[in-house]
């Protein structure tokens, strides 16, 4: 019994999932099609917030320096020449830099766009483009047919999963968003800490040390929020009830859990990376690459995420099914 359970608790690792989700996905045609399919609308909605997106990480530097506690570097500068001969003050002007753009007109509007359009359509199209997906991803997996893409279709529109799982997706958006929210906010507080002290190698160390520990609580409790969700698909358990179930099952395999958003995340920001020094959001067929990609690893990280769900509530039960049966043998 105890060489079984052993047996179990080893039955996947972080490769052997992700290696599962790809074979899943590459080997039914019919699902490939899909997710294609219902992936439209938020590929569209996608393609304008990475150009916006790509744009504004470009010009970085320049809205960092045209925050308020920088403006002062942005002005002309006035000298005062007097003239020794007859005391009168001549003035002559000294240009420091006078920038074109100002930070609450043309910056802050971007930045408002960003946040509700990550907030509203592409959150509300991603949801429901996650949910078909699983859910018709969970009959595929447990069992083991082929559905035509109509069967898809009509199988997965179930208006009761989609409220329940909008319920759990805002407690996803809500702490997630809070966590983004810090990275930024955690590099102002350091800049404007260390800046004027002039200890720029002290201040990247502390940034990098704070990003580090951030982005690790950030993929923990993603691999958290993301179980939940698959959670809501699969079981129906909707909000905090599904977060309960889905902290009670990741626990044991926090670093399991870490690794696989590591691997998703790391995906994701190397094609964002490539994609901006290489100037996609300029125009060009390079752009619609991109978020090809990325939705693709979208369906995998999710299908990913399902197979994640199933082992840890797999060996959750056979490890209840141990202690019931060491109590039944001390008996």
């Amino acid at each position: 019994m105890e060489s079984e359970s052993k047996q179990v608790k080893q039955k996947l690792g972080v490769l052997d999932i992700l290696k599962e989700a790809v074979t899943f996905y590459v080997s039914n045609i019919n699902f490939i099609i899909f997710t294609f399919l219902n992936s439209l609308p938020f590929f569209f909605v996608m393609l304008y917030f990475e150009i916006l997106f790509q744009q504004t990480i470009v010009e970085t530097p320049e809205i960092f320096s045209l925050l308020p506690f920088n403006e002062r570097n942005h002005a002309y500068e006035l000298d005062v020449i007097y003239d020794y001969g007859t005391n009168i003050p001549s003035r002559s002007f000294r240009k420091n830099y006078l920038p074109d753009k100002s930070f609450s007109k043309d910056y802050l509007p971007v930045l408002i766009l960003l946040g509700f359009i990550y907030l509203v359509p592409l959150h509300v199209l991603e949801l429901c483009s996650a949910v078909v997906t699983m859910d018709s991803a969970s009959k595929l997996y447990s069992e083991e047919n082929n559905m035509s893409v109509m069967d898809m279709f009509k199988r997965s529109i179930d208006i009761s999963i989609m409220k329940g799982t909008f319920i759990t997706s805002l407690y996803m958006l809500f702490w997630s968003t809070c966590l983004l929210i810090a990275f930024p906010w955690m590099a102002g507080n350091c800049y404007v800490l260390f800046r004027d002290l002039g200890y720029y190698i002290f201040f990247a160390v502390i940034c990098f040390l704070v990003f580090v520990k951030l982005l690790k609580v950030y993929l923990e409790w993603s691999a958290i929020w993301n179980m939940s969700f698959v959670i809501s698909v699969v079981d129906g358990i909707y909000g905090i009830g599904a977060l309960r179930v889905s902290y009670y099952l990741s626990r044991g395999n926090q670093k399991r859990g870490l690794l696989v958003m590591l691997v998703f995340f790391a995906l994701g920001l190397c094609l964002r990376l490539s994609c901006v020094s290489l100037g996609c959001y300029k125009g060009g067929y390079g752009i619609f690459v991109q978020i090809g990609l990325l939705a693709v690893l979208n369906t995998l990280k999710w299908l990913s995420c399902m197979i994640y769900f199933s082992d840890c509530k797999e060996r959750k039960m056979q490890k209840k099914v141990d202690e019931e049966s060491g109590k039944d043998l001390a008996k």
